[in-house]
């Protein structure tokens, strides 16, 4: 038997659960499983991993992406860039236990992009700094497309939402929220920027994918602007995790 899974806090309604159990139904996948590990404190991690002794792959989800990284043995390249780990590969081996760290959120975000920009996109606003955002900007810098943070707080390369206005937004084409607003349950919220200014050569995209379109996204589509949810991001993202977990060269 070998279990894989999901850890973060909270977990609630889980895309990468479901997502594994369908797809280890539709591919005659036996002996496998995969469940959320709802983990209120990241010093609960080793415990985890010493009492689990099938487990040999985890997602990790808000709000461990980037404090994980010190209980890791080693980190993938593109994770180190990006400060954040969403993939863990568990190697035993000889009553040993290995840590690697990955970001398929990288690949996620950057395969699901590429269908939507263009060479006029050269400027991008990033809602939030948290780990999701660390996945976006280390895309974005590989695309050579400059950008700001937007937070409620002040930080390097960041400006306020309170300090948003038409300007600003007319010259970033490409938006990104990476933050939780406007995720189910909690629908009825949206980031805080000026909508109005937003155009027909704006492109949207919002990592949350439920509900499939957002107030954010929504915002957008009356404004003529492209919206994309993350629902195919986390479909590669997960492709590539399964792939790290079973591929010895990784």
């Amino acid at each position: 038997m070998k279990n894989y899974g999901l850890i973060g806090y909270p977990l609630g309604h889980s895309f990468s659960e479901s997502y594994f159990k369908d797809k280890f139904l539709r591919e005659g996948i036996r002996d496998t499983t995969y469940e959320n590990y709802p983990i209120s404190t990241i010093d609960e991690f080793p415990g985890l991993i010493k009492n689990s002794p099938f487990l040999y792959g985890l997602n990790v989800t808000i709000p461990y992406k980037k404090v994980i990284i010190r209980y890791l043995d080693y980190i993938d390249k593109e994770a180190d860039e990006a400060g954040a780990v969403n993939v863990i590969k568990i190697i035993r081996q000889n009553g040993n236990v290995i840590l690697k760290g990955y970001n398929t959120d990288i690949y996620g975000f950057r395969e699901s992009l590429k269908n939507y920009i263009s060479e006029n996109v050269r400027r991008a606003l990033v809602l939030g700094t948290g780990g999701s955002s660390a996945a976006v900007t280390c895309v974005l810098r590989q695309l050579n497309i400059d950008f700001i943070y937007v937070s409620r707080s002040d930080g390097k390369n960041t400006v306020r939402y309170s300090d948003l206005n038409e300007e600003i937004i007319a010259s970033h084409l490409l938006i990104i929220n990476t933050t939780p607003l406007g995720m189910y349950p909690e629908t009825d919220q949206k980031p805080s920027i000026p909508y109005k200014a937003l155009s027909k050569h704006h492109i949207l995209f919002d990592l949350i994918y439920n509900p499939p379109e957002t107030l954010f996204l929504r915002e957008g589509r009356k404004a003529g602007c492209i919206t994309v949810n993350g629902l195919e991001m986390l479909k590669l993202q997960a492709d590539k995790s399964w792939e790290i977990w079973n591929d010895p060269t990784y």
